[in-house]
Order: structure tokens, then sequence, then C-alpha cells
């Protein structure tokens, strides 16, 4: 996809007529400048300047900030999300000042807060309530053992249709902690809400649910699931990796205790770092596993290598989650990355990929290929699948017309993933109609 000469990279730009731009030239398209190094200046202060304009950013401007490579067809965001221009040009300032020796701490921990106001925003939150982590199942799993759990409590789960990262901290909770797991069946690859909700007790602690699943990629319905945990003082705590970024994501409308995400999918960031939303009244009345100095309330502008009394304190809401040094390269990508999210909106991704995903169903129930769930509906998000339910195989397929539907898209440069047997075509921001129809006429050859 790049072609590197020092801090120029050719590439393929998605603008209408296509053309090649260099990297300062995509830049200079959205008013970004790049800026230079001098010894006398300090690599955090500089990344400030990579900023985009204020103002709302329209979606086609969005999408130009994203590098297409011709040769191939991005469906795999499931996985991992494309990098922005602003994003790689924030991070090669950082590596930069790394490499000079002209870092400023401060202005890191500055960009930090940044980080975590912008992501409070994304989900309608107080920022107090976001901590930082390295991925999805540090936050899970920090919830899980925050809890003081009594004997004979349960959560709630559907392990049949989660992640395994959300089904073996509560596997590894039961042996713990002498807890029961409470698992519902799904229905048709849907995590029913019903069955979630019929499945509480007296006892019930926790439900956990995914806000849409890895496969096949249906919603669940979590606001329903929400109001009753709510009524009921349960903790709702939501995986929220495949949808956020991409679909519109409010936790107090969905009444969501805590939500967990990495970087690295719809937030279009870096590998190892994520958020976790904790609501500020159960924040306090959770105690973290594992503590560090940022966790604990020192009073503002104490150094981060102070230490306080024997008898601490901890940091309000989900700050007391926060361990040690953070993970700044993601930081600085993310403070970018959702910066476009939250200046396009969130609604209006959510309108452009669900347009863009009923009409690649469409396409595809057009060829005869199995798409579960069948015709667009309230069950679609981003992510399509082509295959049936209850099949098996990661990365290659038992089916064998999956197998060669998977080796004609990848011959074709169209990106994608196999998980439990299916096809996966996972769409964001950046896809357009365009790309649904070159990967439908490419499949009509096969079929």
């Amino acid at each position: 996809m790049h072609n590197l000469e020092g801090t120029v990279c050719d590439v393929r730009h998605a603008l209408p007529g296509g053309g090649i731009l260099t990297f300062a030239e995509a830049i200079s398209r959205v008013n970004l400048s790049p800026p230079v190094l001098k010894p006398s200046q300090k690599c955090g202060r500089i990344m400030n300047k990579i900023s985009l304009p204020s103002e709302k950013l329209s979606l086609k401007d969005a999408q130009a900030l994203f590098l297409k490579d011709e040769a191939t067809t991005y469906f795999s965001t499931c996985t991992r999300g494309l990098l922005p221009s602003p994003a790689r040009a924030a991070l090669d300032v950082h590596l930069e000042g790394l490499q000079s020796g002209l870092t400023d701490k401060d202005a890191l921990f500055a960009t930090v807060e940044d980080t975590r106001r912008a992501f409070a925003k994304l989900i309608n939150s107080d920022a107090n309530e976001v901590a930082f982590t390295k991925n999805v199942s540090e936050g899970l799993n920090m919830i899980a053992a925050a809890f003081d759990w009594q004997a004979g409590e349960n959560a709630v789960v559907c392990l049949e249709m989660e992640h395994p990262n959300n089904v073996y901290p509560w596997l590894n909770q039961r042996k713990r902690e002498d807890i029961s797991v409470r698992s519902v069946p799904h229905r048709e690859g849907h995590i029913d809400a019903e069955l979630l909700i019929d499945a509480i007790d007296e006892k019930t602690r926790l439900v956990t649910m995914p806000t849409v699943t890895f496969s096949p990629g249906f919603r669940a319905d979590v606001a329903a699931v929400g109001k009753i945990c709510r009524e009921r003082g349960i903790f709702l705590l939501v995986d929220a990796v495949q949808s956020l970024g991409i679909l519109d994501t409010d936790v107090m409308a969905l009444g969501v205790d805590g939500l967990a995400v990495s970087t690295q999918k719809g937030l279009c960031g870096l590998y190892g770092m994520g958020f976790l939303y904790c609501r500020a009244e159960w924040a306090e009345r959770l105690t973290p596993a594992y503590l560090a100095r940022f966790g604990v309330d020192l009073g503002g502008g104490a150094h981060e290598a102070a230490f306080g009394a024997e008898d601490y304190r901890l940091m309000p809401a989900a700050g007391r989650f926060d361990l040690g040094n953070y993970n700044y390269p993601g930081v600085v990508v993310a403070e970018k990355t959702l910066d476009i999210l939250n200046r396009v909106g969130t609604q209006t991704i959510e309108t452009h990929v669900g347009g863009l995903a009923a009409r690649l169903i469409d396409g595809l129930l057009g060829l005869g290929l199995p798409v579960p769930g069948g015709p667009a509906g309230p069950q679609t998000a981003s992510i399509v699948c082509i295959g049936n339910l209850g099949a098996e195989g990661h990365d290659t397929a038992e089916d064998p017309m999956i197998s060669r539907l998977s080796d004609h898209l990848s011959q074709g440069g169209f990106i994608h993933t196999i998980r439990r047997g299916m096809i996966r075509l996972a769409l964001h921001l950046y896809n357009d109609e365009d790309d649904v129809d070159r990967l439908l006429a490419h499949a009509r050859k096969l079929t």
C-alpha cells in the first residue's frame, strides 16, 4: 500500500476521480500542517499543531483522510480499522520525539486527558467515568475482578455467542469466587434480550453481552436489558468492540454500567490500547484487583512518582482503574481518530454504514448466497456474513463453497476474514457503494 521515501508516502487517494497524492498533499487537503521538529521544541507540544479544523467534518472529507490501496478493497474492520492520515502524522511526530529525546511528558499527560474527554464525548459519559486499558479483555476482567462476589451469586451471559474473551473471565470467577455463570442459549445467532432477562434472579449481580456479536455480526438489544438491570440494581457490562466508532452509542440511553472496547477496530487506532467506561455510581462501589499510582487520589498537581499515606484514597469513579504509564503512541493516535469520529458524528456514520450493509446483503441474497439473518433488518449492524450458522472454522472454512468464495474474493483483492465457518465482511465510514458493487460483481463471476 505504501511506498515510503523519508516522510513521503505515494498512495492512491480515495478522492473523486482518483489520482496520486503524496502523504504531505493528503494532509494539506484537510488543512493539516506537518510540523518540523527543531532542537528547541518539544514533541508533545508540536503534536498539538497536528489538528483538524474545529468545525464539523463531512463524511466525504473524513473519507479523504483514509489512504486507499487501489489493488485491494478493505472489508475487515471487524479485525482492525484503517488508520487515518492525521493519526499517522501525529504518531510520526511522537516517535521522532522519542528518537530525539524531545518528548514532553507533561504534554503527553495533557493529551491523555484530551483523549479521555474525547472518548467520553463519543459515548455520552463524563470523563471521570473513563479509564485506559490495553484491550477489551483487560477491561472486562477489571470489572469481573472488582466485584465483592459472595458465594451463590451469579452472572448471566450467552456463552455460545460471545467472543471467548468475554467467556473466560466468568469461568475464571466461577472457580475463584464460588459463583455461578448462568448461560442462556442463542436464537438463530441472536443474543435474545428476553432470555437474558428471564435468567435474572435475586442472586444476579451482573449481566454481560456484546453490542454486536463478532460472528454473525448481529445487533443485540442492549437497551431492553439495560432497562431491567437498572431497575433491579444489576450491573450491565457490554463488549462494544464491534460497534463503537461505527454505531451511535449512548451509554446513558442504553442503561449501560460498564463498557469495554479496544481501539484497533471501529476506533481506527492501534493494537494494545482500549478504554473502560464504568458509571460513576457503580465505580465508587468497586475495588480494583490491581492498583498503581494513577489509581490513587493524592490531590491535583501531585507528581506521578509521589507517595502519600498508607491509608490511601482511590481515585473517584473510573480513574481508580488506570494502571501506570499509558500507551502513549496509542493515545496520540486515538486523540486524532476520536476527533474525526466525533466531528463526523456516529449517527452519520451509522446511517452510512447501515445503507452499505443493506446494499451488500441484498446483493448477496440476489446471488443466491446464504446470509445469516436474511434481509437487512433490526439485527443489521456493520458486519455481513456469508455462510450457515453452526459451521466450523476460523480463517479457513470446512464448507467447500465458503472456502472457494473466500479464495475468489482474496484473489480479487477483497480483504475479509472467516470466523465460525462464515465469511465476514465488515464496513466502516471509509467504505462506499463502489466498494460494495465491485465485491458483488466479483462474487457473481464465481456464483
